[in-house]
């Protein structure tokens, strides 16, 4: 795992995963969720899961053809797609996972197979 710490939006930060050889975090456990959320620590930080391809149906960026999300953390509330245009996820702090629009710029986390 790294985070990196500059600015930018869900599709800059995977553009920029994909040129370390890595992509934006797959969370499918608790241990990994709690090691995410102490990465961002009062932050927020984008992850790999979106539904730009149809809205409501959440895909992992490993799994783009699968219709199961399965592990899941958000927060209450969540997703609820503010102003229809809410189709990435960021890690929050303690609270979980939060849908926003993919054009804001904010920190990311990559993920790299250990071969």
């Amino acid at each position: 795992f790294k985070q990196i710490y500059m600015m930018k939006t869900w599709s800059e930060g995977r553009q920029d995963c994909n040129n370390r050889g890595a992509d934006l975090v797959i969370i499918n456990s608790r241990e990994e969720q709690e090691f995410t959320v102490k990465m961002v620590g009062n932050s927020k930080a984008w992850i790999g899961l979106t539904d730009t391809e149809k809205e409501g149906e959440w895909k992992w960026v490993d799994e783009p053809d699968s219709d199961s999300l399965g592990f899941r953390y958000w927060k209450e509330n969540e997703p609820n797609d503010i102003d229809n245009n809410e189709d990435c996820v960021e890690q929050t702090n303690k609270k979980g996972w939060n849908d926003n629009a993919c054009s804001e710029k904010q920190m990311w986390i990559c993920e790299k197979s250990a071969f």
